[in-house]
């Protein structure tokens, strides 16, 4: 069976080499390495430009963005019909390709972000290390603790006033230069879909722009979604300890903490949002006024087929909604569940309109194709490219968070 042919379906006039090739995998590539981009700049806003509400978010975010870069890769290697051949993007990296500066591109943000890491937490692993050194008659997990910890301090463990303040300016340098490398991280998937000149909805120059805004929007937006899951645990966690009894007040201070960080980020995710609507509805509009050649077949899919995924679900219900749930004043908690959840899926609608919505026309501009996402899988091939394989990338980056925050604590350490 030809790759493609188990989900695609044909209409009217269209090769018969034609299939939809790029499944909901590479819908779910751009979608990770945007989430990526977005969470770091997120925290940036602290580091950076010194938002000091942002001091929590900040941590939180640069954590969450380092667990959500080790999966950004995973779904190209699923979709890989070879998936051993992935390697040699890293290996071999280059910048005569889109694909292989892959590797580059990868590497470098990586390391950004590593260091980051652990200029921000080096005292924490001083600190760990120390407190371990002076215990007597430790455990075999604690000895394995100890190890581990004094590993990441790479032999470093001066905290004096000075060495802080070093750490901190290193911080602050590494997290500018994260930014532009961060959104060039995102921006070259969309300039990957820009550069094809075969596919008419694909190519136009706004199109890494319009990837790399929207990717910033469902950064913030995830990452205020897991703060408020986060935060909701550790309030039941706290109310249903017996310390909680001694104090009362505990789960009301771990309250106010989350409303008001989560008022502060509202407020970027909003700017974001706004810019994210106007770049692709100018494109929109820009595609209907010039009427290059290829407009009639795209308006039979902007305007005709396609016109309840990206008017109403992604425009409507993904950018429009939360736009006036966090413009409306008095944000809660529970409107801001709801309205992050709205604009990932706003952004999710439009990977999926541009990767699926753009390979839904054939080259003869006189046949269609229509793409089922496999629900049930009955080879692995279908599971990789179907609903399976797309929960399985999204549940990833929680999982290594989980693990990540064991090492660098985003909670209960202040620095």
């Amino acid at each position: 069976m030809v790759h493609g042919e188990a989900w695609t379906l044909k209409e009217l006039f269209v090769y018969p080499n034609e299939y939809i090739y790029w499944s909901v995998q590479i819908v779910m590539y751009p979608f990770m390495t945007g989430l990526v981009a977005g969470a770091f700049v997120l925290s940036s806003l602290y580091h950076v430009f010194g938002i000091k509400q942002l001091k929590d978010m900040a941590r939180f975010s640069l954590v969450f963005s380092f667990a959500l870069l080790l999966v950004a890769p995973v779904p190209l290697q699923l979709h890989l019909q070879q998936p051993l051949r992935g390697i040699n993007v890293f290996m071999t990296p280059h910048f005569t390709s889109a694909i292989a500066a892959f590797g580059i591109v990868f590497s470098t943000y990586a390391a950004i972000v590593a260091s980051e890491l652990w200029f921000v937490y080096r005292r924490y692993f001083i600190e760990t290390v120390l407190s371990l050194r002076g215990k007597a008659d430790k455990g075999f997990f604690e000895k394995i603790r100890q190890g581990i910890f004094s590993l990441l301090t790479l032999g470093s463990y001066d905290v004096s006033e000075k060495a802080l303040k070093a750490d901190e300016k290193a911080v602050k340098i590494l997290a500018g230069v994260g930014i532009p490398v961060a959104c060039f991280l995102h921006g070259y998937a969309g300039f990957i879909f820009g550069s094809v000149k075969a596919n008419a909805l694909w190519m136009t120059p706004l199109m890494p722009v319009i990837f790399i805004m929207s990717a910033i929007v469902s950064g913030i937006a995830l990452c205020m979604l897991t703060y408020i899951a986060v935060m909701e645990i550790r309030k039941f966690l706290v109310s249903s300890r017996r310390q909680a009894l001694s104090r009362p007040q505990a789960r009301e201070e771990l309250k106010g903490a989350e409303i008001q960080v989560i008022s502060i980020t509202a407020k970027y995710l909003l700017l974001f949002l706004v810019f994210a609507i106007s770049l692709e509805l100018l494109d929109l509009v820009f595609r209907g006024y010039t009427a290059v050649k290829s407009w009639d077949v795209l308006r039979s899919v902007i305007y005709g087929r396609d016109f309840f995924d990206i008017f109403i679900l992604q425009y409507g219900v993904g950018n429009l909604v939360p736009l006036m749930l966090f413009l409306v004043p008095g944000l809660t908690i529970k409107r801001a569940v709801v309205g992050t959840l709205l604009v990932l899926f706003g952004v999710f609608m439009m990977r999926w309109n541009v990767v699926i919505g753009g390979q839904s026309f054939s080259l003869t501009f006189a046949g269609y194709m229509h793409y089922h996402l496999p629900i049930v899988p009955h080879n692995l091939e279908t599971f990789k490219e179907g609903l399976g394989g797309a929960l399985t990338v999204a549940a990833m980056p929680f999982f290594l968070f989980w693990i990540m925050n064991k090492i660098f604590p985003v909670f209960g350490y202040n620095k």
